[in-house]
């Protein structure tokens, strides 16, 4: 009995240790260049190891099972009857349910946070139109752009809304993502964490031109940040 508990435990090691590679060894998302992508991956990494442990048991057993409990081939008789093991069925099903409850409150205190605006948060409207973005930042007197320009470090709330069908704005570095739709407005706060310049696109099919509608976002320094308005302004 110690020595078959000690082989699937040892198989499972193995599974686990690829799975685990496999995980960390390919870029799965993104690089993160805000508070809230920091956040969101956090619970990609939480999700991901107790996939990776329900993953490595589950195989394990199979693994092992077929290993040491197959039959001969020329065996055509039925399998001894086993009874219900309560406790086993109780196990498995209050684990799975502690661990999605877990997740899930995980992921609510995440969305709640990032949700938070703080006290002065940069205004900026984001305008979906096929196929284009328009940007007003509404702290400097409505100042329009078709490019993206943010401070580094300063949060940023963009109200989103569309003039024709529904877009949806996204940054991929900046993991928010949320739908523009006409009449009506809709929020995310982003606070950018890396200066470089990342790709705005649309998520939501909007049209024949839908894979064109892009823009660039450029994070840069404060002082950066105020150069370019005033070259905007002139």
């Amino acid at each position: 009995m110690r020595k078959g508990i000690v082989q699937l435990v040892a198989i499972g090691v193995v599974i686990g240790v690829l799975a685990t590679l496999v995980a960390v060894l390919f870029q799965w998302l993104p690089t993160s260049a805000s508070e809230e992508f920091d956040r969101i991956q956090d619970i990609y990494w939480f999700a991901t190891v107790i996939s990776i442990a329900i993953f490595s048991l589950v195989t394990a057993v199979i693994v092992f099972s077929v290993w040491k409990w197959r039959v001969a081939d020329d065996d055509d008789a039925d399998g001894p009857p086993i009874h219900g093991n309560t406790g086993l069925e109780i196990l498995w099903t209050a684990v799975p349910a502690v661990l999605v409850i877990t997740i899930g409150i995980v992921s609510a205190v995440v969305l709640a946070r990032n949700g938070e605006a703080g006290n002065r948060p940069l205004e900026v409207q984001a305008i979906g139109q096929q196929f284009t973005w328009k940007f007003v930042y509404s702290d400097y007197d409505d100042l329009t752009s078709g490019e993206l320009v943010l401070p580094d470090g300063q949060e940023v709330r963009f109200t989103m809304t569309s003039v024709d069908v529904i877009h949806a704005f996204w940054v991929p570095n900046f993991g928010q993502k949320m739908d523009a739709v006409p009449g009506i407005e809709t929020t995310i706060l982003v606070t950018p964490t890396r200066t470089g310049d990342f790709e705005v696109v649309c998520s939501e099919l909007c049209g024949f031109g839908h894979a064109t509608m892009r823009a660039r976002a450029r994070v840069v320094k404060q002082a950066e940040f105020d150069e370019w308005l005033q070259e905007k302004r002139a």
